[in-house]
């Protein structure tokens, strides 16, 4: 979340319109969700230090662990379009039920993981997503995850 104590947020508050154009696109990558049995529709939207923006959506599979979250089709697209670890300096994140209103939706465990391998200490990566009321929320993927795996 914005804090008057986090600098690298507040160094780059004026990214916030990036920040709210990838949400947009996020909430749109949402649409192409596959998600028969959650019906819970994730979109994603990846920026990127050169302001490309990739998009992903959550699909599901039966064989619930085969599933795969928006964050991570959004991270490897860009990753088998030539993006590198630092190339990325915000990842947006919108779901909601089908026909639904749109919820909080941070990314899970899994993705947080992938997506601090993909972070750097020049370029921290932040997730940023609109909770109920219509509030930008934003936190810094070491935020997230504090004790990450890393060798």
């Amino acid at each position: 979340m914005y804090t008057e104590g986090n600098p690298f947020i507040l160094r780059n508050r004026m990214r916030c319109c990036e920040y709210c154009r990838s949400y947009g696109r996020a909430r749109a990558a949402s649409a192409h969700a596959y998600c028969p049995y959650s019906h819970f529709m994730v979109g994603a939207a990846l920026l990127t230090t050169r302001e490309q923006v990739f998009t992903g959506c959550n699909v599901e599979n039966i064989s619930y662990s085969l599933t795969i979250c928006a964050e991570r089709v959004a991270l490897y697209t860009a990753v088998s379009a030539g993006k590198k670890k630092g190339d990325f300096l915000a990842l947006a994140v919108a779901g909601r039920m089908k026909d639904g209103p749109w919820q909080p939706c941070a990314p899970c465990g899994a993705c947080r993981q992938v997506l601090a391998e993909f972070s750097s200490s020049h370029h921290p990566l932040v997730v940023v997503y609109v909770d109920g009321n219509g509030t930008v929320r934003e936190q810094t993927i070491s935020d997230l995850l504090p004790q990450g795996f890393s060798v």
